[in-house]
């Protein structure tokens, strides 16, 4: 138990500090935190939850390289929800102090509250790694209502390995104040590059003095389906050096240099290694067989197990403790398949990229950019590269195959939906470049579904249901589908039919291709309780057991891009036996509509007492910008139109 706090001390225990009921000071917050709280501000939108009254970091990087930062944030709490903004979260590491914290609030009635460093508390942040030296603080601001001022500062120093820094000004909520400040040493040049909106110009100041300024910066408007964040907000991306230019990194040439140096002596291999290699492959006679079965095995036999301390952030793990550990990260797993290859003669390379699209900008090369590593691996000459859908030509290295070992959902030759059309830093010995990886059509990431089914006259309808999933609808199958418990498997089936139907039963289910050897297929047993409806002497049918149509653009006018998770082809053929009893009265029209960025067709048809139920929807473009939305979203009206059409039956 703590000593109790006195007149004008500063340390409350944070579990008071959780209930609210923290001591009240008498030492009022500094003149730069008053001035923000008593500032004038303008109208807000409704929805707003706070402002950010000030944004300022300031970065005093010495000639050693190591860097000081004191970040300074006040906020205005508009709406209850804006309460959120009263809990301090500092993430630091070994090589990441937090050498000062404070924290203050002025509510809108009462005292002010004065918080330190003693009433924070050390976390460990949950990731999926085993073992990472990430660390949190975590304050929480008391009295934090509506209309109150709430703000800290806190100063880290760390020793960085990159010479680059990310200043990213615009937020969820609007900004009143946002500033910047980079002390250089003397000599030390730097190169900017804005993201997002245009530059800002350097405020005149002493040399070597770098301060932008920016005020009322706009709110982020939220959408669902939306770009990531870093895709869409402001930012300012610099890089410095010193007058020689030493560990600097200007040109994705320079990134590629780099990064060769911390994997240069990584792909050793060993005699165990070699043996394995051996083992897997002295039976295969086709080289690009060889190829699929070593990564294979590097996808499927060595475990994702992250262990990142400092550097190894970046630097990978030696191949041969990969191997014999049987487990490592992205990176580690690149590693080890690459030197695998090596063993067969087969050349490949290292591969950054972030598993988010478009937060990668052309000017700046930087490793601070990426999330995750693949590989491309350098094929033999072969016309039948050209139907994998992670094969690109490259000029200089010739055929090459993007191929992510990292993944345990996705077949060879395929790549995951977050890395098709997204962007990453090929390392190769002549550096790095910067090049787009491929984006699968429509028909490569295939859903299928062909039913055969009977009506009775009672308007239940049963039979059989085949599925078939290619591409990205395979490997995102397959991961739930291997998530999941047995006995909740035939519930991932069933929500398919969910939204249209409240009963389903499915039952018999077999499945193929679930371990990732091939595409996975699925048949099972399907009834439907009052399928068709009676009206009067009529039955009604409605023939899409499915629904097609997306309300994402129905609740509310976006101001965002919409983002698909990939290209998608669904097709659904349905077959219907009727009774005897009944005949057709009325089909519905067939449908078709293109807008280019999507398609979608149907048609029904009634041959030899058998219904025939054909429709298709292609999504041919992973991002709508806002002018294209209104077609989508009259589309997506015409496919519930569509969907809901019914079909006639009359007793004969």
């Amino acid at each position: 138990m703590r000593d109790a706090p006195i007149k004008r001390a500063l340390t409350v225990p944070l579990l008071i500090l959780l209930c609210g009921s923290a001591v009240p000071v008498f030492a009022g917050p500094p003149d730069w935190f008053q001035r923000d709280a008593h500032e004038p501000l303008p109208n807000y939108p409704d929805n707003a939850a706070a402002v950010m009254l000030r944004n300022e970091q300031i970065v005093s990087i010495k000639s050693t390289g190591e860097i000081t930062t004191v970040y300074r944030r006040v906020y205005r709490v508009l709406r209850p929800e804006g309460n959120r903004y009263s809990e301090v979260q500092i993430y630091f590491d070994s090589e990441t102090k937090v050498t000062a914290l404070k924290a203050w609030s002025i509510p809108t009635h009462g005292n002010s509250y004065e918080l330190g460093e003693k009433d924070s508390a050390d976390t460990i942040p949950f990731t999926d790694n085993l073992y990472e030296d990430t660390r949190r603080k975590v304050l929480k601001i008391p009295a934090a209502g509506v209309g109150a001022v709430i703000g800290y500062e806190y100063e880290q120093r760390r020793r960085p390995s990159i010479l680059q820094y990310e200043w990213l000004f615009q937020l969820e909520i609007p900004v009143r104040q946002a500033r910047l400040q980079v002390n250089l040493p003397s000599g030390w040049e730097h190169r900017e590059v804005w993201a997002n909106r245009s530059p800002v110009p350097l405020k005149p100041g002493p040399r070597n003095q770098l301060v932008w300024e920016i005020s009322d910066i706009p709110a982020i408007a939220l959408d669902r389906s939306m770009p990531p964040m870093l895709a869409i907000a402001g930012q300012l991306l610099l890089t410095y050096s010193p007058p020689d230019g030493t560990g600097s990194s200007r040109s994705w040439s320079d990134l590629g240099t780099w990064y060769t140096s911390l994997v240069a002596d990584r792909r050793q291999s060993s005699p165990e290694l070699r043996q394995k290699v051996k083992e897997l492959t002295e039976d295969v006679t086709a080289v690009s067989s060889k190829i699929q079965t070593l990564a294979t095995f590097v996808q499927k036999e060595i475990r994702y197990v992250a262990i990142e301390i400092g550097i190894g952030g970046y630097q990978p793990h030696a191949a041969a403790e990969v191997f014999r550990n049987r487990y490592g990260d992205c990176k580690d797993k690149v590693t080890l398949l690459s030197t695998m290859l090596r063993e067969i003669g087969v050349e490949s390379y290292y591969v950054l990229i972030n598993t988010d699209r478009s937060v990668v900008h052309p000017e700046f090369a930087s490793p601070l950019r990426f999330n995750h590593a693949i590989a491309a691996i350098r094929l033999p000459e072969d016309p039948g590269n050209s139907d994998l859908q992670g094969f690109v030509r490259h000029a200089r290295l010739g055929p090459l195959l993007f191929f992510d070992p990292t993944s345990p959902y996705v077949t060879y030759g395929d790549l995951p939906a977050e890395l098709q059309d997204n962007q990453g830093a090929l390392v190769s010995d002549a550096g790095g470049e910067l090049l787009k990886l491929p984006s699968a059509p429509p028909s490569s990431n295939l859903l299928e579904r062909r039913l055969q089914l009977q009506l009775q006259t009672d308007g239940s309808v049963s039979g059989w249901a085949q599925e078939t999933r290619k591409g990205a609808q395979a490997a995102d199958f397959r991961g739930a589908w291997q998530n999941t418990i047995q006995a909740s498997r035939l519930k991932i089936l069933q929500s398919q039919f969910s939204r249209r139907l409240l009963l389903v039963e499915v039952n018999n289910l077999a499945t193929t291709g679930i371990d990732g050897s091939e595409y996975p297929q699925l048949t099972y047993q399907l009834r439907v309780p009052a399928y068709a409806k009676p009206a009067g002497s009529l039955l009604l049918l409605r023939p899409a057991l499915t629904e097609w149509s997306d309300d994402i653009l129905e609740h509310s006018e976006r101001s965002q891009p919409l983002v698909f998770p990939s290209t998608i082809r669904q097709v659904e053929v349905m077959e219907i036996a009727i009774p005897e009893t009944y005949t057709v009265d009325e089909l519905p029209a067939p449908v078709t509509a293109d807008i280019g960025i999507a398609s979608y067709m149907s048609k029904v048809e009634f041959e030899g007492r058998v219904l025939r139920l054909t429709r298709q929807l292609e999504i041919n473009s992973l991002l709508v910008d806002t002018k294209r939305q209104a077609d989508l979203k009259e589309l997506y009206r015409t496919i519930s139109t569509a969907e809901g059409a019914a079909v006639l039956l009359k007793r004969r």
